[in-house]
């Protein structure tokens, strides 16, 4: 506490470069990671419930989890395929 507040009373803060904008608080980078932190908080939450509330055991979550990746996966490319049909690409 008292390092802090001589850092403080002593203007040490000055001294100390800026963080630069790509890792700001409210950059993409960092909002980003806030998603995908987000989204591992759900997961567990989601693993918690299935394993504590419903009786599942570990590796069916496991499965569960493992199924609902593939599907997304699958989902993502279908979508991926429909948009990019309009576009013709020379390989």
């Amino acid at each position: 506490k008292a390092a802090f507040i001589n850092f403080i009373s002593d203007e040490e803060w000055k001294s100390i470069e800026p963080v630069s904008s790509w890792f700001g608080p409210s950059s993409f980078l960092m909002s980003s990671m806030s998603a995908l932190f987000k989204l591992s908080m759900w997961i567990r939450h989601g693993h918690g419930y299935l394993t504590e509330n419903l009786g599942i055991p570990v590796w069916g979550s496991y499965a569960i989890f493992g199924l609902a990746t593939l599907f997304l996966g699958m989902v993502l490319g279908l979508v991926s395929e429909v948009l990019g049909a309009g576009c013709d690409f020379v390989t």
